[in-house]
């Protein structure tokens, strides 16, 4: 288990921005746009052995040829402005074997991941996630951000359409981050670096489904473009929200009037003054019927 470094750049104080597959994968969709438009290089990689099990076994006239392992890779870009490390793991390591970072391997991936921030004396790390929100699906999505430090709350809220986690839905300074992406802040915050999550909405009512919710990844690509001082191009992601937003209307037609009725509430919901528009029991019937939609969808392909 190790790091493998392939390109020693001359970096100043870049800024390290990670990610990992998630809920509908807002995190991922966004940096590896982010990391495309700069053109960044690859830097090297975290080996991946100790952490997972191979993805892929190549056999070749009946013998053996190769293990293929899900990936964790280093990229960089100089910019004539603000440096870029970007890491991007196709999987969240989990001593369970679940979907989310969880135990020793995703402490010691976290830690890896960092030990490279520091080697290149980053100033600032950003993660990247999903934000699991009572939202409607036709209306844009907002960015929970969530720093690892106080005096970092008053920059994250000036960023553009963005909300701190603490102040959503009634929380009272309350919540969690899942997977690495939480793991990470707390990690860096140890270290003594700065570090900030920023976190993409979905409606509670499209999270638990194999898609991808690209209008949550076009929210984080918008703040990070400010944060980063970088032009982000976005039509690539404008096609994939197009394509996205077709599958889900096609499932949110086929749905009882009385379950559309509930779910079109979430179009008028104030965030000034938190709502519960759908109670807990209208909340399970609605994931009932829109799992019972999807199972039928993929049964008939």
């Amino acid at each position: 288990m190790g790091i493998v470094i392939r390109k020693e750049p001359d970096l100043n104080n870049p800024i390290l921005v990670a990610c990992w597959p998630g809920i509908g994968n807002i995190g991922i969709i966004a940096v590896d746009i982010l990391r495309r438009a700069v053109g960044a290089e690859e830097l090297g990689e975290i080996e991946s052995w100790d952490f997972f099990y191979p993805k892929k076994i190549l056999i070749k006239k009946g013998e053996l040829k190769d293990l293929q392992f899900p990936e964790n890779r280093f990229y960089f870009k100089k910019t004539g402005k603000t440096d870029l490390l970007f890491f991007i793991g196709e999987e969240q390591p989990s001593d369970s074997g679940g979907a989310y970072a969880e135990g020793t391997k995703a402490y010691k991936m976290a830690n890896l991941v960092l030990d490279v921030a520091e080697r290149f004396v980053c100033r600032r790390i950003y993660t990247s996630g999903a934000a699991v929100s009572p939202i409607h699906h036709t209306t844009r999505s907002r960015v929970w951000v969530v720093p690892n430090r106080e005096e970092l709350l008053g920059e994250v809220k000036n960023f553009e359409n963005t909300v701190s986690m603490s102040e959503v839905e009634g929380r009272t300074g309350q919540g969690n981050i899942t997977g690495l992406n939480g793991l990470l802040l707390g990690v860096a915050k140890k270290r003594g670096l700065d570090a900030i999550c920023i976190m993409g909405e979905i409606p509670i009512y499209v999270h638990g489904f194999p898609i991808p919710y690209p209008k949550g990844s076009k929210a984080v690509l918008e703040v990070l473009g400010a944060a980063l001082d970088v032009t982000i191009p976005m039509d690539e992601i404008d096609a994939l929200i197009q394509e996205s937003d077709s599958e889900i209307e096609s499932v949110y037609d086929k749905l009882p009037s009385e379950i559309k009725d509930q779910l079109d509430k979430l179009k008028y919901i104030s965030y000034a003054k938190p709502t519960k528009p759908i109670t807990e029991e209208d909340k399970k019937k609605i994931l009932q019927e829109l799992d019972r939609l999807f199972k039928k969808d993929v049964g008939t392909d």
